[in-house]
């Protein structure tokens, strides 16, 4: 028999080093594209809930052949008071068979709530509710209609979504690159 052969196996120091530069380097590139792409889902999907909301209030006002609302609300059950207000703190739908703009406990029901933002997003608005009349056109909005700005925390304007509503009840998402008034 001759002599056995000593073999080893694994990494020198220089190849563990190249492969940690490697890695380094692709995750310094994908870090911030990571970031941009969850916080740009993120208000997507905040922005689309409150269009989905409003969509469903005015197909179930034309439904129901009533008013039917959507109004800033922090405790889902009742509306913010006042005029001109922040919705991050969540929004309900309800029948609003008087057209008040005030949920009456017993005779309005809600229809559907959503509760505040996980993060530290605004959502601001120069109303806090809009009405839907029997023929689906919002009413109770200024004449050039309503345009809600939705801000991440650093207010990019990369990142602002605006939902739009005129008074034919026509809603639409848009960003700054869609309509200059998004900011």
């Amino acid at each position: 028999m001759g002599p056995m052969m000593n073999t080893q196996s694994g990494f020198t120091l220089t190849e563990l080093l190249v492969v940690m530069t490697i890695v380094g380097i692709i995750v310094g590139l994908g870090v911030p594209s990571f970031k941009y792409v969850t916080t740009a889902n993120r208000v997507a999907a905040e922005a689309n809930a409150l269009l989905a909301d409003m969509q469903y209030a005015r197909s179930e006002a034309v439904r129901e052949g009533q008013t039917v609302t959507v109004c800033a609300s922090t405790d889902g059950s009742s509306c913010v008071g006042g005029t001109g207000t922040s919705w991050q703190g969540g929004w309900i739908v309800f029948s609003d068979a008087n057209g008040d703009g005030q949920v009456n406990a017993g005779t309005e029901p809600v229809l559907r709530v959503k509760n505040k933002f996980s993060g530290t997003d605004t959502l601001s608005s120069t109303v806090n509710v809009v009405k839907f009349n029997r023929e689906g056109f919002a009413s109770g909005l200024p004449n050039a209609g309503l345009l809600m700005s939705l801000h991440e925390s650093t207010s990019n304007v990369g990142y602002t979504r605006c939902l739009q509503v005129n008074l034919v009840g026509t809603l639409k998402v848009v960003n700054h690159a869609t309509l200059a008034a998004c900011t």
